[in-house]
């Protein structure tokens, strides 16, 4: 009868054990003096490898979305960093920028300056005026430095406006283009001179009244005439930009393009020149009462010679009677009233 396999006894643990450990020491033995088993190890690491991978793939996995989280909190906290970097070199570009044209445009200036026969000042608009239906800005520029209403300011290439009120420590400046501005000009071309008036929020300048057939052309220069004692003669003022003439208008219209940086530029130049006009002539102060006494004088001899005449007066009354009304002189002399009066009393 055969023995079940469940109680057939083999070799005890023991000697299993004492048998293997003899056999790896003698494989160490082997292969550490005869270098024999490196072949069948790399076989054996080689048919080993695919297994190896899968069994490392979880852990491979993990480590990979490990690592795809922190760089991506990584990359954002850049992106973050440089975006801000970004910003503040963008400021500063344009801060560099700006600091450029301001160089250049002060560079103009001091080159006008030097052109300039008349003394001048650098000044630098802070704001627009409030005033929307004017065109007005406000210069740093008081009478502190010396600056007094009706002096021009001017830019690099021409004409900008003219100070219309002046503070301690700031200036309002009237541009050219306001529709309460009007400046004497005259074409560089044929020396003709005309008066240019603002448009207001258009920007532009008319030359009004001007004949239709007036010597100007598109693309003529206009220059201040000085003529009225307030602009430099010479300094460029506008192009013109349009010229329509209609054979039922007695005048032409004409339009031009102020030359300045009106609307562009920051730093403008105030000339600094001296009002030199002369007074308006006031009219004489004639006291009130001698003035209505010559007018009735005056009335009374007008009656007078008309009844003279109606009653047919002799000629030579009549001609002294116009001797003394002749002798009778305007308000403007009311110290000749007494004069006057006597003649006519001796007329009649």
């Amino acid at each position: 009868m055969e023995i079940p396999p469940l109680f057939k006894q083999g070799a005890s643990a023991r000697l299993r054990v004492t048998v293997f450990a003899l056999l790896s020491v003698v494989m160490l033995v082997v292969d550490a003096r005869m270098h024999v088993l490196g072949t069948l190890r790399q076989g054996i690491g080689t048919v080993l490898y695919p297994f190896q991978r899968v069994a490392m793939m979880p852990r491979d996995a993990a480590v990979s979305v490990a690592d795809y989280f922190s760089s991506l909190t990584a990359l954002q906290k850049e992106n973050q960093v440089l975006h801000q970097q970004q910003t503040v070199n963008a400021q500063l570009m344009q801060q560099a920028r700006q600091l450029v044209a301001e160089n250049a445009q002060l560079r103009k200036l001091l080159d006008m300056q030097q052109k300039v026969p008349v003394k001048s000042l650098v000044g630098e608009i802070l704001y627009d005026a409030r005033d929307p239906f004017t065109r007005k800005v406000i210069l740093n520029r008081g009478s502190q430095q010396g600056v007094a209403a009706g002096q021009p300011v001017i830019d690099d290439v021409g004409i900008v406006g003219q100070v219309t009120r002046v503070f301690p420590f700031t200036s309002e400046i009237t541009l050219l283009t306001d529709k309460d501005q009007a400046i004497p000009v005259q074409v560089l071309r044929n020396g003709l001179r005309s008066v240019a008036y603002g448009r207001g929020q258009t920007g532009v300048l008319d030359l009004r009244f001007m004949p239709a057939n007036a010597d100007i052309q598109k693309g003529d220069t206009l220059v201040t005439s000085g003529i009225d004692g307030v602009y430099p003669p010479g300094l460029s003022v506008a192009t013109v930009a349009l010229v329509e003439t209609r054979s039922a208008d007695s005048f032409a219209r004409i339009v031009c393009q102020p030359l300045a940086g009106i609307d562009r530029h920051r730093q403008l130049l105030v000339l600094l020149v001296e009002q030199n006009l002369l007074p308006r002539p006031e009219p004489d102060a004639t006291d009130e009462k001698s003035a209505k006494l010559f007018k009735r004088r005056l009335r009374d001899s007008t009656r007078d010679s008309s009844g003279d005449d109606a009653n047919a007066t002799p000629k030579g009354n009549v001609s002294e009677e116009r001797k003394g009304a002749d002798k009778v002189t305007p308000p403007a002399a009311p110290a000749a009233a007494p004069a006057q009066s006597d003649g006519k009393e001796k007329a009649r």
